[in-house]
């Protein structure tokens, strides 16, 4: 890949904020985003149905050239409604190479750790494991640290073998708004 493929690439991921779009379309795109999971494995729907909470990001755009990050904005969940903004930053070093946008999901287990994203408190270390969803994929998939984490490509291709985290953060609707 040339660097003046890359540049574009890496301005994306530098401005997550142009990401941003206003509550109502974020909250529809998040339900679409639901049933798309729910159409690639129907056994995701017993993570929907016991946790405390989730935090659906229907587009996160990703790339890096040794150096990444990536960024997007989604909608917390508690009860099956739309409670909240959240936002997603994600840092990283090694080898990589490209760009990707992909939707993710985090199941929250219970409502100590859902309790903690809320407060702004919530960070994903490195060793977090994501389940790629595909059909049946979400039938052996486990609640590990109080989360479970789904993701689904969108488009995109990134050769990547480095170390990061990620962190979030966490905004109530507006009263009027719900």
């Amino acid at each position: 890949m040339r660097l003046s493929t890359l540049v574009p690439v890496l301005a994306l991921v530098a401005a997550p904020a142009a990401l941003a779009s206003d509550d109502a379309t974020l909250v529809a795109d998040s339900r679409a985003t639901i049933q798309t999971f729910k159409k690639k494995d129907a056994n995701v729907d017993k993570f929907f149905s016991s946790a405390a909470g989730y935090a659906v990001f229907p587009s996160i755009i990703k790339g890096g050239f040794v150096v990444g990050g990536a960024g997007g904005d989604g909608v917390l969940f508690v009860g099956g409604q739309a409670v909240g903004r959240a936002s997603v930053g994600q840092a990283s070093v090694g080898f990589q190479l490209g760009g990707e946008a992909f939707q993710e999901i985090i199941f929250f287990e219970n409502a100590s750790t859902l309790s903690d994203f809320k407060k702004g408190n919530f960070a994903l270390a490195a060793q977090a494991s994501a389940v790629a969803l595909s059909a049946g994929a979400a039938a052996s998939a486990n609640y590990q640290n109080g989360v479970a984490i789904f993701v689904a490509t969108k488009t995109g291709l990134m050769y990547e073998a480095s170390v990061g985290g990620q962190k979030f953060g966490y905004k109530p609707f507006d009263a009027q708004k719900k």
